[in-house]
C-alpha cells in the first residue's frame, strides 16, 4: 500500500509545502538522504497553532499540533523526493514542545508526529 493511500485512509491529504518564513531552505539532499528544515503546526489557512502545553493547550491538542507538523513535513518530503514511495524510512525526528517548566509528557506530544509517520510508512 502506498503512503498516499495510507494518508487517504487516515482522512488526510498533503498540503502544499510550507513556504520558509526566514532565510533557510525546506530541505537539503546528501546522497540518498533528505534532511528537512524545521516545521511547525501551520494550518492550511496560514495560521500557526500557538500556546503552551500545560497552560492553555492540552496534551491532546498538542498531539494534534504535532500531527499537523508531521503532515507539513510529509509535504516537504513529497516535494523533495517527488514521491513518498521513495522514502524508505525516517532516520531521526527531533521535536520541540512549548511547555510549562513542570510539564513532563513531551513524548506524548511528539508522538502526534511519530504516530503519523509510523502509519504512513509502516
Amino acid at each position: 500500500m502506498t503512503p498516499y493511500i495510507r494518508l487517504a485512509e487516515l482522512g488526510l491529504q498533503l498540503p502544499e509545502p510550507p513556504t520558509p518564513i526566514a532565510n533557510f531552505v525546506t530541505h537539503a539532499e546528501a546522497g540518498r538522504l533528505i534532511f528537512l528544515s524545521g516545521q511547525g503546526p501551520l494550518r492550511s489557512d496560514g495560521t500557526l497553532c500557538t500556546g503552551k502545553v500545560g497552560e492553555d493547550v492540552t496534551v491532546e491538542e498538542a498531539y494534534q499540533h504535532a500531527r499537523l507538523t508531521g503532515l507539513n513535513l510529509l509535504a516537504v518530503m513529497h516535494a523533495a523526493a517527488g514521491d513518498l514511495g521513495r522514502i524508505v524510512r525516517v532516520v531521526k525526528l527531533l521535536g520541540f514542545v512549548n511547555a510549562t517548566p513542570t510539564f513532563s509528557d513531551h513524548p506524548k506530544v511528539v508522538n502526534g508526529c511519530s504516530d503519523l509517520f509510523a502509519n504512513v510508512f509502516d
